[in-house]
């Protein structure tokens, strides 16, 4: 059926779609999500501070190459399980290693990640008061957060690393018959912590450098 709308509605009503198309492809503050970000994840501004700005890109750039190594070693445990099931039950050849190493790898891809999170504040928390306080008050709140967390995560490093000095002191293995030292996932942990409480020093002295208007 044709259309015997006027052309000058027709280019009207087209204008007005691109309108509104505009700020969902340009990514403008109103764009619509429709669930997928398949655009470049964008980092927080970097501190006002040049000696903090250059230490967080340094650490920001190690972050994501044990990010990726993490993804391959995520990649690696299904590959090691799913080995083990098929030779198990297929091939009637159990494996007394997969537990282990698939543990072990867990473990560093658990905490060689906690510091790229946290340079994203990707970790869980509660925000059921950050509306309801002014602007300065929940800028204190905020970094009384960090410094407590800061606390927290330097007392976790330190108990960290006096477990793997344990281990590898008295050469602490696994009960299985596979039997891999216990240093591996202690040293992994306690690198991963360091590196958090590192993101974290750095956030809090970002807060304390920082412009008021970025502080926030």
């Amino acid at each position: 059926m044709a259309d015997h709308r006027p052309r000058h509605r027709v280019e009207g009503l087209q204008r007005q779609e691109r309108q509104l198309r505009q700020p969902v492809e340009t990514g403008g503050e109103n764009a619509v999500s429709h669930g997928v970000d398949i655009g470049p994840s964008r980092g927080p501004a970097p501190p006002d501070n040049a000696v903090i700005a250059a230490l967080t890109a340094a650490l920001d750039k190690l972050n994501r190459g044990l990010m990726t190594l993490s993804m391959c070693a995520l990649i690696l445990t299904a590959l090691v399980l799913t080995y083990s099931v098929v030779s198990r039950y297929f091939f009637n050849a159990p494996t007394d290693w997969q537990d282990e190493a698939s543990v072990f790898m867990l473990v560093g891809v658990t905490f060689f990640t906690t510091a790229f999170v946290q340079h994203h504040r990707g970790h869980i928390g509660i925000e059921a008061v950050a509306g309801l306080l002014p602007r300065r008050v929940n800028a204190v709140r905020l970094f009384i957060v960090d410094v407590a967390s800061l606390l927290f995560v330097a007392f976790f490093t330190w108990k960290s690393w006096l477990l793997f000095h344990e281990a590898w002191v008295d050469g602490q293995t696994t009960s299985s018959t596979f039997a891999p030292p216990l240093w591996i996932p202690y040293s992994m942990m306690a690198a991963g912590m360091t590196l958090l409480s590192l993101q974290l020093l750095l956030q809090t002295l970002a807060r304390l450098t920082n412009k008021p208007e970025h502080a926030a």
